[in-house]
């Protein structure tokens, strides 16, 4: 149960002439959260949300935001600290203590029921009359709400059928149903396109008028200078700055952030591409339910280059990269390297042809959690530290190669006998780049390298990225992030549904022209149109 001091947390009225101002609507003072092992995720943070404010929370992986979060949900139980609700404090046990004193969390990973309607969903978990829910009226007050912030939406939908943008509008919609007035969103635009980002802000902006109260915990700098209206930073659990936007730049946030300057924007060195290593002819992959998910791909990864590929997640990218490293068959197509057809190749044999893949789930797949870090260095190349026919394991050369990664990709750790599955989510992708990159491939399959990383912790990334450009070697980079492609990108391809949109010079993309792209719009469209409103200006 929760205990708002004996009483139900109402909205408190606004300080008149005389009166004091009220408090803010939550306050964390305080708070305090340790872990086995000697682990302190939060240190004594103290942070207040007032009524009707869009509230950044910028950090590091592993400085704490999570889990203040989930503490503030009621997923964790604080150690020590307070948290105050209108000045009135507050004990959550449970997220649904949470919710009953008006506050709701929409993951990243949203918690849909893919197969129910947008009513189904938003009615489950609220109160009911005789076990049943009177769906008509839920999809009355839905449409009600709905119009009230902007948010177009038909209860009636089923949720597999909704694009991901409108199916966060369903999250959020959820929470207003529930009447919630502090909604914490956690990195809300990591699936989203440029325009439903901008559909999102002017949901937020429509929010924050009608006094709700917004945290927004995300990576992205531009963002939080867009939308928020203040920010605090945490870094190593402590609270280091609470600001006004107004006195913050992107270069100051991520000084306070890592503690030292961090290079935001990259300058790729011009250079000429070599002779294609990897071509792709008329590719068509199914996914796991038996759909198409790639359908007649053609491409082709050139020496010294890296070759974007833009999308929002879903639409088949991660099946095709899958196909091209053998770990799921072509239905059709070919797939070359080197001149090579290598389509029913195993990963195996394209490891040995020096081809790496760098996947986007780096804990379950690209790692083993429970292994240690030297062990994790050696996969996929175990009997080259073996002897005995490979019968045993070599284990002081594999310490030696783990020592020699730790030290020549920075990562933080204690030593190569280190569990990999203590490792923040930076350090473990420079443990499974470094794993790749010592083998010296020619090819790189490289999927989501920065998703869920701090600026430090992308520096590096792009840093080793654009090294192996300026080396010769071939990268096929997929990033649902617009500044990491038109960062390190030389070209672009953009899919929709499985099917390239267009292929253009990152040096003459726009985010707009981008964006259209991956909501469905052909490159060879867009020119036609930009072609026809040139015609028609008197100008011309």
């Amino acid at each position: 149960m929760s205990a708002c001091g004996g009483r139900t947390v109402g909205l408190l009225p606004l300080a008149t002439a005389g009166l004091p101002l009220p408090p803010p609507l939550v306050q964390l003072s305080g708070i305090t959260k340790r872990f086995p092992l000697g682990i302190v995720a939060n240190d004594g943070i103290s942070l207040d949300i007032a009524a009707g404010e869009i509230h950044a929370l910028l950090g590091e992986n592993g400085a704490g935001k999570s889990t203040l979060m989930q503490i503030l949900y009621g997923v964790y139980r604080k150690d020590a600290g307070e948290i105050r609700i209108e000045g009135v404090p507050c004990e959550f046990e449970t997220p649904g203590d949470a919710i009953r004193c008006g506050i709701g969390m929409i993951h990243q990973d949203f918690t849909l029921v893919r197969s129910f309607t947008v009513a189904e969903n938003i009615a489950m978990g609220t109160d009911s009359t005789g076990g049943a829910y009177d769906l008509a009226a839920v999809a009355r007050r839905i449409r009600d709400v709905a119009d009230e912030f902007g948010l177009d939406v038909d209860p009636r939908a089923r949720v597999e059928h909704l694009p991901l943008g409108v199916q966060q509008r369903v999250e959020i919609l959820k929470l207003l149903y529930r009447e919630t007035r502090l909604l914490i969103l956690d990195e809300p635009t990591s699936v989203l396109t440029p325009q439903e980002v901008g559909r999102l802000f002017d949901v937020l902006r429509a929010l924050k008028a009608a006094g709700k109260s917004i945290i927004l915990v995300t990576h992205k700098l531009r963002e939080v200078i867009d939308i928020a209206d203040r920010v605090t930073v945490l870094r190593d659990g402590r609270a280091i700055a609470t600001l006004p936007i107004a006195e913050v730049d992107e270069l100051s946030l991520a000084r306070l952030m890592v503690g030292r300057d961090v290079v935001l924007h990259v300058e790729k060195t011009p250079q000429a591409s070599g002779p294609a290593l990897l071509r792709v002819e008329d590719l068509s992959v199914v996914g796991d339910a038996g759909e198409p998910q790639v359908k007649n791909v053609s491409l082709a990864v050139n020496a010294g280059e890296i070759l974007g590929i833009a999308g929002v997640d879903g639409n088949g990218q991660s099946e095709l990269i899958e196909c091209l490293f053998g770990l799921r068959p072509a239905a059709c197509g070919r797939v070359l390297f080197e001149g090579c057809d290598i389509t029913r190749r195993t990963p195996a044999e394209r490891r040995r042809d020096h081809i790496a893949y760098l996947p986007a789930d780096r804990r379950h797949v690209g790692s083993v959690a429970e292994l240690s870090l030297a062990d994790n260095a050696i996969l996929g190349a175990q009997r080259q530290f073996a002897f005995w026919g490979g019968r045993w394991r070599d284990r002081k050369r594999a310490a030696a190669h783990a020592v020699r990664l730790i030290e020549r990709f920075g990562v933080r750790a204690p030593g190569p006998d280190f569990t990999v599955a203590k490792l923040s989510g930076g350090n473990l992708q420079k443990v499974v780049l470094g794993r790749e990159l010592m083998r010296e491939p020619l090819l790189l399959l490289v999927e989501q390298p920065t998703r869920r990383l701090d600026v430090g912790a992308i520096e590096a990334v792009w840093a080793e990225l654009l090294a192996q450009r300026a080396h010769g070697r071939g990268i096929l980079l997929v990033s649902a992030e617009l500044e990491e492609i038109l960062n390190l990108a030389d070209r672009i391809v953009v899919l929709f549904g499985g099917q390239i949109m267009g292929v253009l010079p990152a040096a003459e993309a726009k985010v707009e022209r981008l964006g259209l792209m991956m909501a469905g719009r052909r490159l060879s469209d867009l020119d036609q149109k930009t072609r026809q409103g040139a015609a028609l200006d008197p100008a011309h």
